[in-house]
């Protein structure tokens, strides 16, 4: 038992009083000698017993009638917690885009809202965390307003970061965690500590279909097609209708069938546009509607800047063709140096010699951010390429070998090869180097080697730039490396790599690196905008690009136009990851078996009740003040009929 105001407990010292004045009533009576009454002597012994026991009984009556009043005012409880300290709970409601559906009582992220401001108290405190916002230590008017103006977002909070919380507030007394639990697996609750109510909101439909992601294939000059991939969950669907638009412009319609639980992929015939900002639409009524729509974009205007310095080569302008790259090829005496700044990838093909101003004007051109190529000539001036090797801090060339070797080992695992082998060939036609030159670089990544394990073609980083050497000229005379199929994704890759062409599409709150082919004036920012929001992400500036990186921003899909001062020049596309649609979700009875600090139900209000039960404060002051009271009638009733 506890006490609201135990000072009052001190009043029960005064129950000395009534005991004191007891005692000086209850004092001994003098013998007086009266010979004629002696036969009264029994009748008086027996009315003076009597008298003393109704003083002793009134006493009592009295003391508890005191008693009870003082305990009354201190307001005695039975509860877990002081009546005075305010309990604190901490609440989790998953408000990501997967409970935006229909569950049994409604949506479920609705529901559970309404479940929450019907429960909640104004006598508790709250830290109320979403996947989008955090209120630490909030009363129970405060939380509802929060909980009327919550909305869904792209944006997930893990498991482990809701556990980093709740150990941060330390104090809380109780956890409850409201949310589908998708694509989450026991084990991650296997070290957790912390005390944790599941209450888990479930969609009520078990099939969903939605556009998982899209690539194009190019047919011919003037068309492509687009592929779009579809993914089923749940029962076989027939005659779903799928579409294609142009921004808001209809290009295509049709329907298609689809197996349980499988993928399939839906092409469309399109014709070749300057710009395309496409969206694939498809229209099923099923768990969840925000992955019915697909978007992504195609820029024509973004070509890779690419300057040869040296002879001309003709396998260099058979890769670096006009529809994807601005590529330019000039002898060393006729270079614009003026032109460097503005390249992405500048290739250094057989010069002799690097003059100082070439080495200067290359320095800062890596610094800014560009690549480059260094393919030796011959007869090369060792001396020359070790002084522009210096001035760049990568290493120096050692000796010229004359010796013929082929070509024999590939760094699959290297970006340059992404996606360009099915399988890591062995047994494919070598070619061969007669001439090489050898070297030590700083940092050194080799791409290709010989078949004695020296290097043909090393990658090596340079302040923010990508350097490229090959060991050996490229001439039909010295290697027959440009007939290999490897020249291809070599140079090609090189080139699109040194400007990372915005892509079809990409992924909000994920971290996405973006080029934009443009120059910039001193302070000046890009921005990205579209029909309702605009923000500045962060970006990096160089001479001829701007990097961009987006994370956390934004948070909703759709077209996204990049600002350059007021004017747009260039759009790009955001979509909603497609695990946020998996209808996977955690088996949270599992859990209760092995995991004896957390309790789960399906019901939010039955989870806040049992909470509210357990730490309910039972008031006693009530049943004192009836103890005075029948206290008090008793003793009046002694004092009215008990005759002495």
């Amino acid at each position: 038992m506890q006490f609201k105001n135990p000072d009052f407990l001190y009043f029960l010292l005064f129950l000395i009083i009534p005991i004191i004045i007891h005692l000086f009533q209850l004092r001994r009576f003098k013998k007086v000698p009266f010979t004629n009454v002696a036969f009264l002597k029994n009748l008086s012994i027996k009315n003076r017993k009597s008298s003393q026991l109704k003083k002793w009984l009134v006493l009592c009556t009295r003391l508890l009638l005191l008693a009870a009043i003082v305990l009354a005012f201190a307001q005695p409880f039975f509860g877990k917690v002081n009546v005075d300290t305010k309990e604190h709970l901490f609440i989790y409601l998953d408000n990501s885009l997967s409970t935006d559906t229909k569950g049994s009582k409604g949506n479920l992220l609705k529901t559970a809202s309404q479940d929450l401001m019907e429960n909640v108290s104004d006598k508790n405190t709250y830290s109320f965390l979403t996947n989008s916002n955090f209120y630490q230590k909030i009363n129970g008017n405060r939380l509802k307003e929060e909980l009327k103006k919550i909305k869904h977002t792209s944006k997930n909070t893990s498991i482990e970061d809701i556990a980093l919380k709740i150990t941060s507030l330390k104090n809380t007394s109780d956890n409850i965690l409201i949310s589908d639990f998708q694509n989450i697996d026991k084990k991650v609750f296997t070290d957790l500590k912390q005390q944790l109510s599941l209450v888990q909101i479930l969609p009520e439909q078990k099939n969903n279909i939605s556009v998982d992601s899209v690539f194009i294939n190019q047919n011919t000059v003037n068309s492509f097609t687009i592929n779009a991939i579809v993914n089923n969950q749940g029962i076989a669907k027939e005659n779903i209708p799928i579409a294609i638009y142009n921004n808001n412009k209809l290009l295509s319609k049709q329907t298609f069938s689809v197996a349980e639980n499988q993928k399939k992929t839906i092409a469309f015939l399109v014709e070749k546009t300057t710009s395309f900002l496409g969206r694939v639409q498809i229209n099923s009524n099923d768990a969840y509607d925000f992955d019915n729509s697909f978007y992504f974009s195609l820029n024509a205007n973004e070509k890779v800047q690419v300057l040869a310095i040296g002879e001309n080569s003709d396998y260099l302008q058979r890769i670096y063709t006009n529809d994807a790259f601005n590529f330019t090829n000039t002898k060393l005496q006729n270079t614009n140096y003026n032109s460097i700044n503005k390249q992405q990838l500048i290739i250094l093909n057989e010069l002799k010699s690097i003059p100082t101003s070439l080495t200067t004007s290359l320095h800062l051109f890596l610094k800014n951010g560009g690549h480059l190529i260094v393919i030796p000539n011959e007869e090369l001036d060792i001396n020359s390429y070790n002084s522009f090797f210096k001035n760049i801090t990568i290493g120096k060339i050692l000796h010229k070998k004359k010796d013929s070797l082929k070509i024999t080992s590939i760094n699959f695992k290297h970006p340059l090869f992404k996606n360009v082998f099915d399988k890591q060939v062995r047994n494919f036609q070598y070619p061969y180097a007669s001439l090489s030159f050898n070297t030590k670089l700083k940092n050194e990544n080799n791409i290709i080697s010989f078949e004695n394990n020296t290097s043909f073609l090393k990658q090596v980083k340079v302040f923010n730039s990508n350097f490229y050497w090959f060991s050996s000229p490229l001439n039909k005379s010295k290697s027959n490396f440009t007939n290999s199929p490897l020249i291809v994704p070599v140079f090609y890759n090189i080139a699109q790599q040194s400007l990372q062409l915005s892509q079809l599409y990409y992924t909000v709150n994920k971290r996405n690196t973006i080029e934009i082919n443009t120059q910039l004036n001193k302070d000046a920012i890009l921005k990205l905008k579209n029909e309702e929001h605009s923000f500045i992400p962060l970006q990096n500036t160089f001479q001829s690009k701007v990097q961009l990186i987006t994370e956390e921003k934004p948070e909703n899909n759709g077209f996204y136009s990049v600002i350059k001062d007021t004017e747009p020049i260039q759009t790009i596309s955001y979509n909603i990851p497609s695990n946020e649609s998996v209808l996977n979700f955690l088996n949270t009875k599992e859990l209760v078996s092995k995991q004896q600090n957390i309790t789960v139900t399906n019901s939010l209000k039955d989870s806040l009740q049992k909470i509210t039960s357990k730490n309910k404060v039972h008031w006693l002051w009530k049943w004192f003040l009836a103890l005075a009271i029948v206290s008090l009638l008793l003793e009046i009733l002694i004092l009215k009929y008990f005759k002495v």
